[in-house]
């Protein structure tokens, strides 16, 4: 889902600003927000469903959400599809990093050795060096970052609410008026079609951020993320399919070296999980 509203983005972000897509998508969201929670909740009982008991956090996500939204549209916009996922890549080491000082979750060894991972991947990208980064490079890590700071604060709003639509409604409220306040500046004429992949774009983003939001409150975020890693392949389809783009060698190594960060990630918590739940066993009472 994620991939797709991805594809869409990059189909559409050359004819508009970002403010256009982006206000018109976040009405429909907020709307799915309200219907789904009123579906849930009952009729007149959506302000209720729609109350967080984390205000502080939610800002914080909102905030975040509304600055890897631009981000991610410029990075789409002036990269490749497969250049722009080795950034995404990243976001299950970032989320990592992030997780002690955030969540109070341990940062083990591990996690380090991830970075330096993602960092390699991250030169193979760019055989030049540094001196070989653009702009596009520069909005893709700050959407990285930014967008596993919102997931990182989902987390940490799930510890006190299990209330999935109220993290979708509220980012979408946030880059609704954000957005807002730049559209007179930059509107443009849409036709009858871009319409219809924006609101396409607003269904598929809704879908894929509520999904997001009660896996985070499930799986530590450094867990949840290596898992998103396989939008790589979509990526890949899309990009070739639509765009008529080919990853190069160093763009294919690099997000290997990346993915294979992040599954060893994942395998490692899996493999500490699995003793916590053996030493808990061991340590019933055999009348339990």
């Amino acid at each position: 889902m994620i991939s797709s509203a991805d594809g869409i983005t990059k189909l559409i972000a050359g004819s508009y600003a970002a403010p256009q897509l982006f206000v018109l998508s976040s009405m429909i969201v907020m709307a799915l927000s309200i219907g789904f929670t009123r579906l849930t909740t009952g009729r007149g009982r959506v302000r209720e469903g729609l109350v967080t008991s984390a205000p502080r956090a939610m800002a914080v996500r909102s905030g975040l959400t509304v600055l890897a939204c631009i981000a991610f549209f410029n990075a789409f916009r002036d990269l490749p599809f497969a250049d722009v996922f080795l950034f995404i890549g990243l976001m299950p080491i970032i989320a990592g990093l992030l997780s002690g000082p955030v969540l109070g979750e341990s940062v083990r060894p591990q996690i380090w050795a991830a970075l330096v991972a993602g960092v390699i991947g991250m030169i193979c990208l760019m055989p030049g060096g540094i001196q070989g980064a653009s702009i596009g490079h520069l909005w893709a890590m700050i959407a990285a970052v930014s967008g596993t700071g919102s997931m990182v604060a989902a987390r940490y709003i799930g510890r006190y609410e299990t209330n999935a639509l109220a993290q979708v409604f509220y980012p979408n409220l946030a880059i609704f008026v954000a957005m807002s306040l730049a559209l007179p500046f930059v509107i443009a004429p849409m036709a009858l079609a871009d319409i219809g992949w924006a609101v396409t774009y607003a269904v598929f983003l809704f879908a894929a951020r509520w999904v997001v939001v009660v896996a985070l409150r499930l799986l530590p975020a450094y867990v949840a993320t290596p898992l998103m890693n396989l939008q790589f392949v979509w990526m890949v389809i899309i990009g070739a399919a639509f765009f008529g783009e080919v990853p190069s060698m160093g763009t294919l190594l690099g997000v290997g070296i990346v993915i294979t960060s992040g599954v060893w990630l994942l395998y490692d918590q899996m493999t500490v999980t699995a003793k916590e739940a053996a030493s808990h066993g061991e340590a019933r009472p055999a009348s339990a």
